[in-house]
């Protein structure tokens, strides 16, 4: 097991198995040394966290809906690298909030993957980022994320 991994399980959490394409797309592509990462939903083991931020969903259940979009997005980086240990930085984490009409808390829901992020790998964890809130997600998902990687 790499480092990375190990350290994921001292944090309490379990690497998941990386997540199924939905349609028509790659799950990732590699251009040099960049690792471009498809978005992935809060779902594990064919459950997703549904529903809308603001109606079905409050903020705190969507932080623990991104920390587990960030698992799949880890587990993505496992197949497409092997290892979770040769990433050397976090680029770009795009992520969005399945919210209701108005809803302005999307960053501190996306929080949930960057932080998860930091804590695995440090300053290379950090990354540039954009969350949104959108009127909806594939299968109701209440957040998506998607990232982008440098790897050695």
């Amino acid at each position: 097991m790499d480092p990375v991994e190990a350290k994921l399980e001292t944090l309490g959490w379990k690497l998941p198995a990386a997540p199924v394409p939905g349609g028509s797309y790659v799950p990732f592509r590699i251009n040099g040394s960049t690792l471009i990462l498809a978005g992935v939903i809060s779902a594990r083991d064919g459950v997703v966290t549904a529903g809308q931020v603001g109606r079905e969903q409050t903020v705190v259940a969507a932080h623990a809906a991104a920390q587990l979009c960030a698992l799949n997005t880890l587990a993505a980086i496992k197949l497409a690298l092997g290892r979770l240990d040769r990433v050397r930085e976090f680029l770009f984490v795009s992520g969005y909030v399945n919210g209701v009409a108005g809803f302005d808390q999307s960053p501190q829901v996306i929080n949930g993957a960057s932080e998860l992020f930091v804590a695995l790998y440090g300053e290379a964890g950090r990354h540039a980022r954009a969350a949104v809130a959108v009127a909806g997600l594939p299968r109701n998902a209440s957040v998506e994320i998607q990232a982008t990687v440098r790897f050695e």
